[in-house]
């Protein structure tokens, strides 16, 4: 005989791993979205950045928060 809570547990499993890759993919486009900053090897100063975002404009001067640090000669 079945429990009344029978049949909520496949739409708890179902519910869980939706909202897992929900939180997968948003952190997906978020690591998309973080700008490069060219760092240079020998001067050890920023050379360029590269932005991804349409609404980032940031540049040697105006760092972000967060960034990817690619040397370069």
């Amino acid at each position: 005989m079945r429990k009344p809570n029978d049949k909520l547990h496949p739409l708890f499993i179902a519910a869980l791993y939706g909202s897992v890759l929900g939180f997968m993919v948003n952190a997906f486009i978020v690591a998309m979205d973080i700008p490069d900053v060219h760092w240079s090897n020998t001067a050890n100063e920023c050379v360029d950045v590269v932005n991804y975002a349409k609404n980032d404009e940031f540049s040697c001067e105006n760092l972000p928060s967060k960034y990817n640090k690619v040397w370069v000669k």
